[in-house]
């Protein structure tokens, strides 16, 4: 077994450090920054390039849809942690900015004058310094000329320094400190100039040929007899190169700062670079509030005191109202609550007692649909009616089990019956219909019975007893066409030779299934009623 990775110092050392991490980020101000409503293309990446200036504590990647409100973004900003919101809106004849603390306000209104993205300000410089690195830290926030009287230029100064983490001059990391953030407001005009800068820290106080051998760059020095003269003398240096430090930029570090030659209480010179945006703003008016406040201070409208009064009673009026209409819906949720619970206490009593009659009453009813003389396992009648007319001959007793012989009212006559397929008066029929009919019967009485171990109806077998009416008067077989054979079956069962019952699969095809067509075996094979001719509903079958 091989050693542990990290030890167990390790181990609880690291995990203080991200403790110590999460709480320093959970207690440093978060920022959402988005649009309303329509807004242009170039608006759109000002929005961007604002997102690089409030890195890294802020989402970079916020996507905005047409349907989400305000409500939306404060309902997440508060398990995110977010603190401040930046909006952009663009009216047909100005953009504004409007600053949200949250959760309950001030809520802060500029209108951007001009703005410059960073792709213009970056090709406007011959040379400048922007990287990744630069944006891992937050910059640093420099606010001048906001030491001036008035309620709404603190109220500004306080809003724009909780936008950014504050710094401890004393345990400060120099090295943390790579960008600038520079707002500058003029009391005349009453505008802020909002500037972003890269910052650089070079060494002074030595000759430029040295500070090139220090950085890496060495200069040409074909012209030179020795290298003492690059020490004492700066040639060979173009004039973008020439230094503009001086006492406004200088200053002796307290730490030892990135790059070669800054060391600790050693004179080395701030220079700033600017990255971009850049903005111009003007205060529009201060609100209490998420944009729903009384309004602290407005630029462009004044009121007098008679109507600051008139203004807040009209309000006070409407959140009273408010208040009523809240309390009498509440009122009508909870008496609808009541009427809920009562009717369903109702329904459960009527449920409970109509089980209560059902099971004290007559459970052997009979159905008034159902006739008195019909059994429910019966098949009905017209099925098997429906078997004579489309086969032509009598269905039999497996087939329908329950039924050996068709009811009739007592109302019914014997001859009300329908007419069959091949029932028909001799009158009526021609001497080569009657032929053709009779050859039929006997081609189908004739027909060899396939799988069937009965013995054929001979007459030896009926010496000994008496025939029935059907067969000492064969033309009175008109109603059923196979009663011979119907003769022959009640024999058998007299005499214990009947067969069992027949069920599906338990005997192979017979004689039953010969002149049937395929869905009439399968239906049969199933244990259908009858055998039911697909086709269109309606339609007669020729006579």
């Amino acid at each position: 077994m091989g050693r542990p990775t990290k030890t167990k110092n390790q181990k609880k050392e690291r995990a203080v450090a991200q403790h110590r991490s999460q709480e320093e980020y959970g207690s440093v101000p978060h920022s959402f920054v988005f649009h309303r409503g329509s807004i242009g293309k170039n608006l759109q990446q000002l929005i961007l390039d604002v997102r690089r200036v409030m890195e890294p504590y802020t989402a970079t990647s916020l996507k905005v849809r047409k349907k989400n409100s305000l409500k939306d973004f404060v309902a997440v900003a508060g398990p995110l942690g977010v603190t401040h919101f930046l909006v952009f809106t663009k009216t047909p004849t100005s953009i504004n900015l409007k600053l949200f603390r949250l959760p309950g306000g001030p809520t802060l209104t500029f209108r951007v004058i001009q703005y410059s993205l960073i792709k213009d300000v970056v090709s406007s410089l011959k040379r400048h310094r922007m990287h990744e690195q630069q944006f891992t830290h937050h910059p640093l926030l420099v606010l001048n000329n906001f030491g001036l009287q008035g309620m709404h230029i603190k109220v500004m100064a306080t809003m724009l320094q909780n936008m950014f983490p504050s710094i401890n001059v004393h345990r400060v990391n120099l090295n943390a400190i790579k960008r600038c953030v520079l707002i500058n407001y003029d009391a005349d005009t009453q505008i802020l100039e909002f500037r972003h800068y890269s910052l650089k820290v070079v060494p002074v106080g030595i000759s430029k040929g040295l500070k090139k051998i220090l950085q890496e760059r060495f200069p040409n020095m074909s012209r030179l007899e020795d290298i003492s003269e690059l020490l004492v003398r700066d040639i060979n240096l173009s004039e973008s190169e020439a230094e503009q430090d001086g006492s406004h930029n200088i200053m002796e570090l307290p730490q030892a700062y990135t790059g070669r030659g800054n060391m600790k209480a050693q004179q080395s010179a701030v220079r700033l670079t600017e990255i971009g945006p850049r903005m111009t703003l003007q205060l529009i008016k201060v609100e209490e509030g998420l944009g729903q406040g009384n309004v602290l201070y407005h630029s462009f409208i004044h009121k007098t005191e008679e109507e600051i009064q008139e203004a807040l009673a009209r309000k006070e009026a409407k959140l009273q109202l408010k208040a009523e209409r809240r309390r009498k819906q509440e009122v009508d949720v909870e008496r609808k609550q009541e009427q809920k619970q009562a009717h369903r206490k109702k329904s459960l009593e009527g449920i409970k007692r109509k089980k209560q009659q059902a099971e004290g009453s007559d459970s052997d009813a009979e159905d008034p649909g159902m006739q008195e003389d019909q059994n429910i396992d019966e098949p009905s009648d017209d099925d098997m009616e429906y078997y004579r007319q489309e086969v032509g001959e009598e269905p039999d007793e497996d087939l329908f089990p329950q039924s050996t012989q068709r009811k009739r009212r007592p109302s019914q006559s014997a001859n009300a019956g329908k007419r069959h397929k091949y029932t028909h008066s001799t009158a009526d029929q021609s001497p080569l219909s009657a032929g053709t009919n009779v050859k039929a019967k006997e081609r189908k009485t004739s027909r060899p019975r396939q799988g069937r171990q009965e013995p054929r109806d001979s007459p030896q077998q009926h010496k000994g007893g008496p025939l029935s009416q059907q067969q000492r008067d064969p033309s009175n077989s008109s109603r059923h066409p196979r009663g011979p054979h119907k003769a022959k079956r009640k024999r058998l069962q007299a005499s214990g030779q009947h067969r069992a019952q027949w069920q599906p699969g338990s005997r192979p095809l017979g004689s039953r299934w010969q002149g049937k067509s395929r869905l009439g075996r399968k239906q049969a094979a199933k244990g259908k009623g009858g055998f039911r001719k697909l086709g269109r509903p309606g339609k007669k079958r020729p006579a």
